[in-house]
């Protein structure tokens, strides 16, 4: 995962671009018939249970488009929410809040979205030793938020996307010749460009995961829609080697039964390409 410099440049850059797409060359409806210096009060108003992702993302948004409102916050990330729940209040130059209603409500709806659907995966982990992971089947523009959504969850963030990682998956393999000669020529290439980056290897058989234990320097084997039993016994070959992952069409009825096989991750692209959003809404006070 990336630093926490370009964690935070990322999210400069959404907010950024979401208020050009957004706002362009102004909120004409709010110039209209708004007066400049008008005050006003609106709060954060839950719709729907779940858990609320995003309160921090939306101060973000709120102080870029003007550093002068205020943001009186009542429920943090990560906090469990009913219908009704207020979340903050936010006070200031009405024209600027406006401007930032929309912005803010999509990203927080997204976001605990996402948040809610990481907890109940993490919740039915508990008591084993497995880890949820997210994957790049986000949003485009909108993934650094989205994990930033798995986090507030409970849920552990995979690379951010394809430069702090290498990922050798299956067409990877298949277009260097094999695995074995996909590990070395990666390793080859880090080693000639000074790149320390970390190397997942995607496995697709018993056979190919005895392959792979034959090269070092990997340090994950993604275990790919493999069943129960043969999951079990690529856990068994691996050992201690290196970490184990699995992914493949994992849900909320199969998801403790892969990680009671002991594999250290699971990853589910389901925790951002299929969630539908949080209701909630920005009302004037």
């Amino acid at each position: 995962m990336i630093n926490e410099i370009q964690f935070q440049n990322e999210l400069q850059l959404l907010i950024f671009n979401a208020i050009r797409e957004d706002v362009g060359t102004g909120d004409y409806s709010s110039l209209a018939c708004i007066p400049a210096d008008a005050q006003g009060k609106a709060k954060l108003l839950v719709k729907e249970d779940g858990i609320i992702g995003g309160v921090a993302f939306a101060k973000m948004i709120f102080n870029y488009v003007d550093p002068s409102l205020k943001v009186e916050t009542f429920i943090e990330d990560g906090t469990p929410v009913k219908y009704g729940d207020v979340v903050f209040h936010v006070s200031g130059s009405s024209q600027s809040i406006l401007k930032s209603e929309r912005v803010v409500l999509n990203s927080m709806q997204r976001m605990s979205a996402i948040a809610t659907k990481t907890n109940q995966y993490v919740q039915l982990l508990k008591g084993t030793n497995t880890k949820i992971l997210d994957t790049r089947k986000t949003t485009p523009n909108f993934r650094v938020a989205e994990k930033w959504a798995v986090k507030i969850g409970g849920g552990e963030n995979h690379r951010f996307a394809l430069y702090d990682m290498v990922m050798l998956k299956d067409n990877h393999i298949d277009f260097a010749g094999g695995i074995t000669l996909a590990i070395a020529k990666t390793k080859a290439y880090l080693k000639e460009n000074k790149l320390d980056l970390k190397i997942i290897v995607e496995a697709r058989s018993l056979d190919e995961i005895r392959e792979i234990l034959q090269s070092d320097g990997v340090f994950r084997i993604l275990i790919d829609n493999f069943n129960y039993e043969d999951t079990k016994k690529a856990v068994a070959l691996i050992g201690d080697k290196c970490q184990t992952e699995s992914s493949g069409n994992i849900n909320e009825k199969t998801i403790r039964e892969y990680a009671l096989c002991g594999v250290d991750y699971i990853s589910s692209g389901a925790l951002t390409h299929s969630v539908y959003n949080m209701d909630l809404s920005l009302k004037a006070l």
